[in-house]
């Protein structure tokens, strides 16, 4: 797989990626029925421990960007892009969840 650098300007530039059709064709049942598909209950209410940042979790370590994204076994880009914002998938998410309740256990385990 070939890499491509582009500037920030190329990729402001570039159409969304999203489909506009299907986005604004979504209902809220459709997102309630996506929730229960992937294991999440749609009534529950949003806990703040739920919200696991992963540069928080670093930054309280006191590690980089390179070092986290190696110790979690993730490539750097998925780190920078769950810190950008990108939900990680329910693995990360637990791992995030243990880094964060648990760091001292956590790093023990992924230390390699």
């Amino acid at each position: 797989m070939a890499i491509t650098r582009m500037t920030l300007a190329e990729i402001m530039a570039r159409p969304p990626s999203i489909n506009e059709a299907v986005f604004a064709a979504t209902t809220e049942a459709d997102i309630e029925r996506h929730m229960i598909e992937d294991g999440q209950d749609p009534t529950e209410d949003l806990r703040i421990e739920d919200a696991i940042s992963p540069a928080s979790i670093r930054a309280r370590l006191g590690m980089t960007q390179e070092r986290f994204s190696a110790l979690l076994g993730v490539p750097l880009v998925t780190l920078r892009r769950w810190e950008g914002g990108a939900a990680p998938g329910p693995a990360g998410r637990a791992l995030l969840r243990v880094l964060a309740r648990e760091p001292e256990a956590a790093l023990r385990a992924l230390d390699r």
